[in-house]
C-alpha cells in the first residue's frame, strides 16, 4: 500500500505544463526578434548551429526530472501492514475529577489542567505499560479504554475539561469501580488505579467501592489536588456561590484519599506544584509484577522518497549534458572546384 506523508506537495505539479507554456513563449518572442534583422530563413542559415528541437527536448528532461522531485517531495511510504507485537508491562488506569471544584486556582493555571500536565509527562515515560483514562464528577465516564497507543492518550487528554461530564459532583466510589471494570486482564499483580482528586467526595460510599476492588488484586494510588485553606471556585468570570450567596471555598480532603491509597495497597501523595507527585507513584507502579501483552500494530512505514529524489538527479544530469546547438559535424566535405 503506497501512502504519501505530504500530499500536499502534489499541487507543484502544476507548474510542469506551464514550463512548457513559457518557453514556447519565450521562443515566440525570440522568433519575431531575429525577424527584425531580416529574412528568418536567412537569418537561419548564418545560425547553422542553434537548434529548436534540441531547446525543446532540454526542457522535457528538466519537466520529468521536476516531476520525480516532486513525488519524493511528498514522501511516498510502503507499509501499513497489520502485525502482532508482544510487549511486557501493567495496566494503569487514571480516574481523573473534571468537577467544578478543579477549577479552583491553588496552582498554575488551576488544579483541572495542572492535573492534565502532569498525565501528559507521565505518558512520555510509559515503556510498553498499559494506560486508560477515566474522567468523572458526579458520574464516571471511560474517556479513553485500556491501550498501548500513547498518542491517542495525549490527545484525548488534551479534550479533557469540566463539561467532559455532564452532571456535577464527586463520585470517588463510582470512579472507582469504573476504573475496576475497564482492565483488559484480569492478573492480580499487574493492575493500578491512580485516583487524581481534590478528595471531596459528595456520594460517601468510595470506602466500600476502594475494599471490594483491593480484593481482586488491584492496587489504589491517590493524588490529592488542592490545599488545606481552600480557594473559591472561578466560572465565566465570577466566583461560584452557593444557594445562600456565600462565596464557594473547595478545600482538599486528605483524610478519605489517605483512607482509599491504604485499603488499595497503594499510596497517597499530594500534588505540588513542582512535583505533581506521579513520578513516585509510576516508580511504585513499576514494582509491580509485570504482564506480557500482545497486541496488534501497524508496522512502521518505509520511506521511498530517495528513489525519486534518485532519478529525479538522473535526468537533470541528462538534461545538463544536452547542448542546445548541434554538435554533428561532416566527416568527408566536398571539395569545389573552380
Amino acid at each position: 500500500m503506497l501512502h504519501l506523508a505530504q500530499g500536499e506537495y502534489l499541487l507543484l505539479l502544476l507548474i510542469i505544463p506551464l514550463i512548457f507554456v513559457f518557453y514556447g513563449a519565450y521562443l515566440k518572442i525570440r522568433k519575431k526578434r531575429i525577424a527584425r534583422f531580416g529574412n528568418p530563413e536567412l537569418v537561419g542559415q548564418l545560425m547553422p548551429q542553434a537548434s529548436t528541437g534540441r531547446g525543446w527536448l532540454k526542457i522535457t528532461f528538466f519537466a520529468i526530472a521536476l516531476f520525480f522531485f516532486i513525488i519524493g517531495l511528498t514522501r511516498p511510504q510502503l507499509g501499513a501492514r497489520l502485525k502482532e507485537r508482544e510487549s511486557k508491562g501493567v495496566e494503569v488506569m487514571i480516574a481523573l475529577d473534571v468537577s467544578n471544584s478543579m477549577l479552583a486556582e491553588d496552582y498554575s493555571p488551576n488544579r483541572l489542567e495542572r492535573a492534565k500536565l502532569a498525565i501528559s509527562r507521565l505518558v512520555d515515560k510509559l515503556q510498553g505499560d498499559r494506560i486508560g483514562l477515566i474522567v468523572f464528577a458526579g458520574q464516571s465516564f471511560v474517556q479513553l479504554p485500556i491501550t498501548t497507543d500513547y498518542v491517542s492518550a495525549k490527545i484525548f487528554l488534551n479534550t479533557i475539561n469540566t463539561e467532559s461530564v455532564p452532571v456535577q459532583g464527586t463520585a470517588l466510589a463510582d470512579a472507582i469501580t469504573s476504573a475496576a471494570r475497564s482492565f483488559s486482564t484480569q492478573s492480580e499483580k499487574s493492575r493500578a488505579i491512580i485516583l487524581i482528586t481534590d478528595g471531596e467526595d459528595h456520594e460517601g460510599d468510595a470506602i466500600q467501592a476502594a475494599k471490594a476492588v483491593a480484593e481482586e488484586g488491584i492496587k489504589i494510588y491517590c493524588v490529592g489536588v488542592g490545599s488545606a485553606e481552600g480557594k473559591p471556585i472561578p466560572i465565566n468570570g465570577e466566583l461560584m456561590k452557593d444557594s445562600n450567596g456565600e462565596i464557594v471555598v473547595t478545600k482538599l480532603d486528605e483524610t478519605i484519599l489517605r483512607e482509599i491509597a491504604g485499603i488499595g495497597g497503594g499510596q497517597y501523595v499530594r500534588a505540588g506544584n513542582s512535583e505533581f507527585g506521579l513520578n513516585p507513584i509510576i516508580e511504585n507502579i513499576r514494582e509491580i509484577d509485570k504482564q506480557q501483552f500482545q497486541s496488534v500494530v501497524f508496522e512502521d512505514f518505509d520511506e521511498q522518497y530517495m528513489y525519486f529524489f534518485g532519478i529525479a538527479l538522473f535526468f537533470l544530469i541528462v538534461e545538463m549534458l544536452i547542448g542546445e546547438k548541434k554538435t554533428g559535424r561532416k566527416l568527408f566535405k566536398k571539395e569545389e572546384t573552380i
